[in-house]
């Protein structure tokens, strides 16, 4: 009775065994055209393998006991860590000449499909961000009618924005059962794009504005300039983990409330926000 049960003992621990050996083994990663990482952290543990170079450009390589790189491992600002038991082929250059191989330099070789996927949203805010220079370029006087806007009534700004946002999809909805408002439901949704756009120039605009007096109290940023500084202030904001959506949201109501406002004249809504009069000009054609 007694071997019995040892031998059943013994069965199972085996089988255990080669059970988390399968599980090892299918979780290992293979490269096989080398490997690229661009400003993210990256760990290769045991049983992975990268058949050819490897780049590390803004980031971190951790190689762990047991993972092989067959090339070389060259790093653009960034760092690898090769911890025991991990095999590389060829030699670790950090193309800068921080170390040994002092003046080794080559152009990085960046994977862009996987550096679009490691940092979609970084990409897509440049992006968004190139759209609001050229709607800049494109409308500057409309843009500086949004920006006066904003300034002196950012409350009535959000509020005209709130209105617009949440009456986009009935107005959507009365045109589709209409029949023939149909083709105008694609001019609605561009002009509430276009809305946006140029309220987040005017946002932009002012938040860059105001951080430059800071800086340079006496002196007057070009439109240009005020401009992209917003734009990377309020990108920055865009991207922290918990506020970002907050400051999105923000941007893009109080921005498309002030991009309403900058079609109608002061004297429609004067009376509403309680401004002196004569503050702005009559609004351009």
């Amino acid at each position: 009775m007694k071997a019995r049960l040892v031998r059943l003992v013994a069965a199972f621990a085996l089988l255990l065994a080669f059970m988390g050996i399968g599980a090892s083994g299918a979780s290992a990663r293979t490269w096989n055209d080398g490997l690229s990482i661009w400003a993210s952290d990256k760990t290769l543990s045991a049983g992975d393998e990268v058949r050819g170079d490897v780049t590390v450009t803004f980031g971190t390589l951790t190689c762990e006991d047991g993972a092989i790189i067959d090339g070389n491992v060259r790093t653009y600002f960034g760092d690898f860590e090769q911890l025991n038991g991990c095999r590389v082929g060829g030699r670790v250059i950090n193309a800068f000449g921080d170390g040994d191989d002092l003046g080794v330099f080559s152009l990085p070789s960046v994977d862009v499909p996987d550096a679009l996927s490691e940092n979609r949203k970084i990409f897509s805010n440049l992006a968004w961000d190139a759209v609001v220079v050229l709607i800049f370029l494109l409308f500057p006087l409309r843009v500086r009618v949004a920006l006066e806007r904003v300034e002196k009534h950012p409350g009535l700004s959000a509020l005209a924005g709130a209105v617009a946002l949440v009456a986009v999809l009935p107005i959507a909805i009365m045109l589709l059962l209409s029949i023939i408002g149909i083709p105008l439901i694609v001019i609605e949704f561009a002009a509430l794009l276009a809305g946006i756009w140029i309220g987040h120039a005017a946002v932009a605009l002012l938040v860059g504005r105001r951080l430059y007096e800071l800086i340079r109290p006496h002196a007057t940023p070009s439109p240009l300039g005020a401009l992209v500084l917003g734009l990377i202030v309020v990108s920055a904001a865009q991207t922290l983990p918990v506020v970002g959506w907050a400051v999105t949201a923000l941007v893009w109501i109080v921005g498309l409330g002030a991009t309403v406002l900058a079609f109608m004249r002061e004297s429609a809504f004067r009376a509403t926000s309680g401004t002196a009069p004569g503050s702005i000009p009559a609004n351009p054609a």
